[in-house]
């Protein structure tokens, strides 16, 4: 029978002194990059606690310096959904729309200056670490942003990733957003040894690094050299935080974690222009691969007023620097349906290698792009990354053209579905008009139908709607009323029980009405405010189907590109045929007078315009944008003398002596709360 070596008191002491002296070494070797003692000595220190700890087993804790060594293999990652979601970042290719997001900015918040936080975009691998009471308790990648894969026992391999916080006033809870990437020194004799076994090297740093968090087995990861800079918070528990981007990075330093020590404070479009030449000097002499500058406005008050799209934050942008560009020929070019129905021209390349990365197609964005660059099948062209990712074709080297070579043409008719192709005004942007019935189109079509402020079907979230088209169980809205509890059974994470929510879900969607079924049909540029609008006008589905876009254009909110798209919509047979076949399903609304007395109830704020200056405490202007739309009003940026009131809220800018100048209604933000109610 085993029994632990009884240890002493001084034993135990000497445990806790080397524990906390390797914490204080690591701290000054890897957050402040200021080595206090050498690198024997360190060693030294590191194996007395290693023999202590197989000497007394007890005595390990998992936020031991020891315990990075990686632990038994896993069979699959599991998934751990994000407190706060890990969105994306737009993008600026050059000074024009850098300057354009600052001016956006400035004019969202009536501001006339806004500093920003610049630090290097590492091209690296973004992670969420959680730690609770300080201790490290989970680590995930950022996956679809609301959901990622947990990978805590590799991220603990990694020795600049503190496992227990230092300092004072560290949150109960605390989830801390960085980048973790792969030195090119460790890169190169990754790929050395990878050489050396005959396996297949990695094509650069950010597949390294990716690849190394990803092991199931994390002894591979603890061997990689990986390291991480922190740029973020996600979820606080209790505790104060810094009210400026700058100041949560001094606060992330102190808490243990390292920095990027290029980030800067910069207050005008000169500063951050003259940082990123310096950046751009510098690339190619730091000791990890970046692809860019990312902005962020400082103070956090301002990044909440300005919120978040659907897919990215708008008070961050990430500025791509330009990449290496290479000539290769194009074989084919082809047309492909997005999921809006936009059709996207993309060339069919001879494989050539990018950046590291080897290049077999490049977006020609639209038809105006292929003609202004006149690129045609078989030219040799000059291919790059754009900002290191997305692979263009920048021009055409005219001299290798072949003789015999075409223009390219846009097809008229969907490749996929032979519905009619529909431009914009500007004639660049072509899209398939079968929105109903285009296979393309299908699982975004579904998903926007079922939505909450459409047909409002719960339980039909994006997994299962793929399921049901992949499994053509739904080609069109239509066929989901023909869905049974025994269809639904046979997707794979749906029992009984589910199944019969979801069918009672689509059962009670049948009963509508004429705005919320003309939103969910998905016509496009008709969302909830025309939908309504043209719900109240027509009263009828029979008499909207049979408007021309003079009749359209003659209601004040309908402009000509609006009724253009109304009028094709309803021209394509398909769509008509799915419309025809939900009522046969029995989807129905109330129409006419009915219809009408409801909708005055629900919009009395139909027509108001609204502006904003200053911030808002109980809410954020998007909030405010949401509430307003929802009564049927509208949210402009400018004031002009058609505004009907102005929201002011604490520091207001020049807007509110415009109001004042011009007569407007002005409203404080108890006032904006009780118009609302």
């Amino acid at each position: 029978m085993f029994m632990p070596t009884p240890y002493n008191n001084r034993d135990q002491g000497r445990i806790k002194e080397l524990r906390h002296l390797i914490y204080e070494y690591d701290y000054a070797y890897y957050v402040l990059d200021q080595p206090l003692i050498a690198d024997f000595e360190y060693d030294q220190l590191f194996k007395e606690l290693e023999d202590l700890e197989r000497k007394y087993p007890a005595l390990i804790t998992p936020q031991s310096p020891t315990q990075r060594v990686g632990s038994a293999p896993l069979k699959t990652f599991a998934k751990l959904q994000h407190k706060v979601p890990l969105r994306s970042l737009n993008n600026a290719f050059d000074r024009n729309e850098l300057e354009h997001f600052d001016q956006r900015n400035k004019e969202r918040l009536d501001l006339s200056k806004i500093c920003y936080v610049a630090e290097p975009k590492l091209d690296g691998l973004a992670v969420n670490l959680c730690y609770q009471n300080g201790i490290l308790t989970q680590g995930a990648t950022r996956g679809d942003g609301q959901v990622g894969e947990d990978i805590t026992h590799n991220i603990r391999t990694i020795p600049t990733i503190p496992l227990q916080l230092r300092g004072r006033n560290v949150p109960n809870i605390l989830e801390v957003r960085g980048e973790v990437y792969m030195p090119k020194v460790a890169f190169y004799q990754l790929n050395q040894e990878s050489k050396l076994k005959g396996e297949k090297p990695f094509v650069n740093p950010r597949n390294a690094a990716a690849g190394s968090v990803r092991q199931l087995d994390s002894k591979i990861t603890a061997t990689r050299s990986l390291a991480i800079f922190c740029y973020g918070i996600g979820e606080v528990g209790q505790g104060n935080i810094p009210t400026s981007q700058n100041r949560v990075l001094m606060q992330l330093k102190e808490w243990g974690f390292p920095i990027s020590p290029y980030s800067q404070l910069v207050c005008d479009m000169d500063e951050c222009w003259a940082y990123l030449e310096k950046l751009s000097g510098l690339r190619s002499q730091l000791p990890y691969e970046i692809d860019g500058v990312v902005f962020k406005v400082d103070d956090l008050t301002q990044q909440n007023s300005l919120g978040f799209t659907a897919r990215a934050p708008r008070w961050a942008i990430a500025y791509k620097f330009p990449a290496q560009e290479v000539s290769t020929q194009v074989l084919a070019i082809e047309v492909q349906v997005g999921r809006t129905g936009m059709l996207t021209p993309v060339a069919r390349l001879d494989p050539i290698l990018v950046g590291g990365v080897v290049i077999r197609n490049a977006t020609l964005h639209n038809e105006s792009e292929v003609q202004r660059k006149d690129i045609r099948i078989g030219d040799r062209v000059l291919v790059r990354r754009a900002g290191d990712v997305i692979p263009e074709v920048i021009s055409v080297i005219l001299e290798s053209r072949p003789e015999n070579s075409t223009p390219f043409v846009m097809p008229q008719c969907c490749p996929v579905c032979n519905s009619e192709v529909v431009k914009d005004q500007e004639n660049t942007i072509a899209r398939c008009s079968g929105g109903l019935y285009c296979p393309a189109q299908r699982k975004g079509m579904i998903k926007h139908f079922v939505s909450r402020k459409a047909m409002n079907i719960c339980g039909l979230g994006e997994r299962i709607i793929a399921q049901l088209v992949e499994s053509d169980l739904v080609k069109d809205p239509a066929d989901l009323y023909q869905l049974t509890i025994e269809k639904l059974s046979t997707l794979e994470g749906i029992g009984e029980k589910r199944a019969t929510q979801i069918v009672s879900a689509i059962e009670q969607s049948k009963k509508t009405t004429f705005a919320r079924f003309l939103y969910a049909i998905g016509i496009r540029e008709v969302g909830e405010t025309t939908a309504q609008l043209l719900a109240r006008e027509f009263g009828s589905l029979t008499a909207l189907m049979a408007s021309d876009e003079e009749q359209l254009q003659k209601i004040p909110e309908i402009g000509s590109v609006v009724a253009f798209h109304i009028v094709v919509f309803f021209r394509q047979n398909h769509n008509c045929e799915v419309i025809y076949k939900l009522q046969e399903e029995g989807v129905f609304w109330a129409e006419d007078g009915i219809y009408k007395e409801e909708d005055s109830h629900h919009l009395p704020l139909l027509n108001q315009i609204f502006v904003f200056t200053g911030t808002l405490a109980a809410m954020t202007r998007n909030q405010a944008k949401e509430k307003i739309q929802t009564l049927g009003g509208r949210v402009n940026s400018h004031i002009s003398s058609k505004t009907n009131y102005v929201v002011v809220g604490t520091q207001p800018g020049s807007t509110l002596n415009k109001a004042q100048n011009l007569g407007i209604a002005i409203l404080d933000e108890s006032q904006f709360q009780g118009l609302l109610d």
